[in-house]
């Protein structure tokens, strides 16, 4: 188990550190719950107490907490703290723990680079004409395509699926059971689909006929930019021609569906079961919330924020916050839902002004 004394945490963190800074830690924990050898995380006046009745020696703090007071030997500070909290954790991440080389049960075709200090897992599987980056690290069951390429520091975990023609940067992190190059939903019926009938009539009755579907192949793969992160069991489609893409340092969370065509931004961050459907772009700094969904073909703004559970179906302009089905401004949502909580009142009053009580005096 790998010891960081308390210098080198506040080294790593750019922070400030005061006491007995050769102490040494081997882990982190929440303040009531440390142990001896744990950096407690009290950075908040808020867990002081929490402090007392642990064991920690020394505390991750808020500025100007009296670290002496609090019974502790060593202390580091944090101005901010969730980000010294990301900061601690990568330092104390111990990664996939593989050791460089090939694991004997993977399979790697003759031709696959494999960059220096590259470490690929059990079972995992390495297509043709496939590139990987310095210090990749390639989890057990990982299956890779043929011509693909994926960069230095790249951590893929377990059960990962990365089809052919996938183009995956450098510090990517993608998370288990994630499928990235799979081909996209694309279909088409030799005459007019019922479904480009619905659209067109915007709903008028269609011919009921049983029609059936010809498969668009996928043949423009995915490419994903820097620091970008994909959660588990998300999937991105690959593209029917030209190629997928999401922009660096992008975040997905689990469950994560982009469907083939899309273009995300940089620096986007999507909840838990987002979905975008296919050719739909969305630009920059874009935040979504778990369940959001996006239509297909459509272009949501940089900077826009999507409450959770909206559905997002026409473009969207910069900078807006929305929420609903469908989407609309925040405040006009809040609005609406105000106004339909009223509506069981506004009801019952108005059949009560149409039919009044008779006045119970009056029939003496």
């Amino acid at each position: 188990m790998a010891e960081f004394s308390i210098a080198a945490v506040a080294q790593a963190l750019g922070a400030q550190a005061q006491g007995d800074t050769a102490l040494t830690i081997t882990g982190a924990a929440e303040p009531q719950s440390a142990s001896p050898q744990d950096l407690a995380l009290a950075m908040d006046p808020r867990y002081a107490e929490g402090l007392r009745r642990g064991r920690a020696r020394a505390a991750l703090l808020w500025l100007d907490a009296d670290w002496q007071a609090l019974g502790l030997e060593a202390a580091v500070f944090a101005p901010r703290g969730r980000l010294a909290l990301a900061g601690l954790t990568a330092l104390l991440d111990p990664g996939l723990g593989l050791d460089p080389g090939v694991h004997p049960s993977a399979v790697s075709a003759d031709d696959a680079q494999i960059g220096e200090g590259a470490a690929i897992g059990p079972f995992c599987t390495i297509g043709r004409g496939t590139r990987l980056g310095a210090r990749a690290q390639i989890g057990p069951h990982v299956s890779i395509g043929a011509n693909c390429t994926i960069g230095d520091d790249a951590v893929i975990h377990a059960g990962t699926r990365i089809g052919a023609n996938v183009r995956i940067g450098d510090r990517v992190l993608i998370q288990p059971g994630a499928v990235i190059g799979a081909d996209g939903f694309s279909y088409v019926t030799p005459e007019k689909s019922r479904a480009e009938a619905a659209r067109e009539t915007m709903g008028d009755a269609v011919d009921a006929q049983t029609q059936s579907w010809v498969r668009i192949h996928s043949l423009g793969g995915v490419v994903l930019g820097d620091d970008i992160e994909i959660g588990a069991n998300s999937c991105i489609d690959a593209g029917t021609i030209r190629p997928t893409t999401i922009g660096n340092r992008t975040k997905l969370d689990n469950q994560v569906h982009i469907a083939h065509n899309c273009q995300i931004g940089e620096d986007c961050l999507f909840a838990g079961q987002v979905g975008v459907a296919g050719s739909a772009r969305v630009g920059r700094g874009v935040i979504l919330g778990g369940k959001t969904g996006v239509s297909d073909n459509i272009f949501v703004g940089d900077g826009v924020v999507a409450g959770g559970a909206t559905v997002i179906m026409s473009n969207v302009p910069a900078g807006r916050v929305i929420l609903g089905y469908p989407a609309v401004k925040m405040e006009t949502h809040v609005a609406m839902y105000k106004a339909l909580r009223r509506l069981p009142r506004m009801l019952r009053d108005g059949l009560a002004r149409k039919n009044p009580v008779p006045n119970s005096s009056q029939n003496d």
